[in-house]
């Protein structure tokens, strides 16, 4: 008697998700069926791993190259190890609330094998099935792919089990059976057309980087009088932009104001790390963050308050560029000042009293600004490029640049 063949049954990795438009899907997947899903691309690079690898992950490695660039020497593949500890740090829970990854575009190249209908009418919610051996190519997101993959190989040393990482849920959208070229269009659009935010800026807005928190300190320690009410200084700092408008009622940004703490920290050393994480063991010799703290934001809180009438009214002084020269000055008064240059704050004061803050070019013109043909001064050369000079113009009168700060 003839064997029945059993009714066919579809096999593969079932993913709930919610349909965003008629070919792409979100959801979210385990980090073991993310590992198993999606091949590790630092493996795909390697000519030797691939050799023995199945003909499925040949396939998906030479599909993957049509529409991602390479890990191989890049800064791409320099970036997943520091990437992978930083998620590491994450799931620890060291981190606490304040860590983020997005999620990883995938690109299915083929049809699904199975789409169910709606779970529960009216939420769009559906079980898609991918077949065994489908190549399934993150588009966006691939170093994050790539860090998942290191984790998973060597939990332990990451400070992870695989227990814990079966925990974790990876937000995803997925792309289905598009062509190459759509796939390479995905990949520019994600890489391409958004802007880029300026290192500075995006900086600044790090809270586990020691000079933003001080910063923020700061800002928080200023009172400022505005017709007979005391106002917070926070309330004259933008946080969100590299620049501030006319318009705007800020006067001054945080990425401004974090040049400031990092000069007043290091001296001229920090002028090259105005756009570097500061992390608390790399302060300069002999001062501790708490050190650093109690001396830094008193000290800046208390010049920001005797000159509140020059950053309300915009003038130099609220330019990065000054303010890190200002910064600089500020250095010589630390505990942890070169002693050969070392000074007090009464003589810091004395040295700033004479400043002409105004801006105008017969006092900034070749010093923290240029001046354009109409005569209109233009601050943007940065505080790299001319917070050193601020900082001579301030600390040295009898200079040229000195006098022509002062009027003289």
């Amino acid at each position: 008697m003839p064997i029945t063949m059993p009714t066919a049954v579809i096999e593969g990795t079932q993913l709930t998700v919610m349909p965003f438009r008629a070919d792409a899907v979100i959801g979210t997947m385990s980090v073991p069926t993310l590992v198993q899903l999606v091949p590790s691309p630092r493996r795909e690079e390697d000519t030797k791993t691939l050799k023995a690898a199945s003909g499925a992950v040949r396939r998906h490695a030479e599909l993957r190259a049509l529409v991602q660039r390479a890990l191989k020497s890049t800064q791409k593949g320099k970036n997943v190890g520091s990437y992978a500890e930083y998620i590491a740090d994450g799931v620890n829970g060291e981190l606490g609330s304040g860590w983020s990854t997005p999620p990883i575009t995938f690109w299915h190249a083929g049809p699904l094998a199975a789409l169910s209908d709606e779970l529960l009418p009216g939420t769009g919610l559906r079980t898609l099935t991918i077949a065994p051996g489908t190549s399934v190519v993150a588009i966006d997101g691939e170093t994050q792919t790539t860090a998942w993959h290191e984790l998973y190989d060597d939990p332990e040393r990451f400070g992870l089990t695989y227990a814990e990482l079966a925990q974790v849920r990876v937000p995803f959208e997925l792309y289905v059976d598009l062509s190459v070229a759509d796939a390479r269009q995905i990949f520019y659009d994600r890489n391409v057309q958004g802007v880029a935010v300026a290192k500075n800026l995006a900086m600044s807005m790090d809270q586990r980087d020691f000079a933003t928190r001080l910063a923020h300190r700061v800002a928080e320690a200023v009172k400022v009088d505005i017709d007979g009410r005391l106002v917070p200084f926070t309330k004259f700092v933008n946080a969100t932009k590299r620049q501030v408008g006319k318009a705007e009622p800020e006067v001054v940004t945080l990425s401004a104001m974090r040049a400031l703490v990092i000069t007043a920290v290091y001296g001229k050393g920090g002028l090259s790390r105005s756009a570097e994480t500061v992390h608390e063991d790399e302060l300069p010799a002999a001062a501790t963050a708490e050190q650093v703290e109690q001396y830094v934001v008193p000290a800046l809180a208390r010049l920001i308050a005797e000159h509140a009438e020059h950053f309300l009214s915009r003038s130099a002084l609220t330019a990065p560029a000054v303010l890190a020269g200002l910064g600089i000055a500020v250095h010589h008064t630390t505990p942890w000042a070169d002693p050969s240059n070392a000074m007090g704050a009464n003589e810091l004061d004395r040295l700033l009293a004479g400043i002409r803050w105004a801006r105008e070019a017969r006092y900034w013109d070749g010093v923290a600004a240029k001046a354009g043909a109409s005569g209109r001064l233009n601050f943007s050369g940065g505080v790299k490029d001319s917070g050193g000079r601020v900082a001579d113009a301030l600390l040295y009168p009898g200079t040229e640049a000195g006098r022509r700060i002062r009027g003289q």
